[in-house]
């Protein structure tokens, strides 16, 4: 599981643009673990990266 500042730190994606896009449906939901505690499962948001990363490429393939 991982806190918002590593979410932050892995995605380099600010606080309100990752709240952003989790209302959008572009990233994984949190899990609330407590009354004031939330984290995302690691593997959701590695799949989110490496599917970000599989846009890119695909966008860019015969682009030279």
């Amino acid at each position: 599981m991982l806190k918002l500042k590593a979410v932050k730190e892995m995605t380099g994606l600010s606080r309100s643009t990752l709240y952003a896009y989790i209302e959008m449906g572009k990233f994984p939901r949190q899990v609330k673990l407590g009354e004031r505690c939330v984290a995302w499962v690691e593997e959701e948001v590695a799949t989110w990266l490496e599917a970000r990363i599989t846009e890119r490429d695909a966008s860019n393939s015969g682009n030279y």
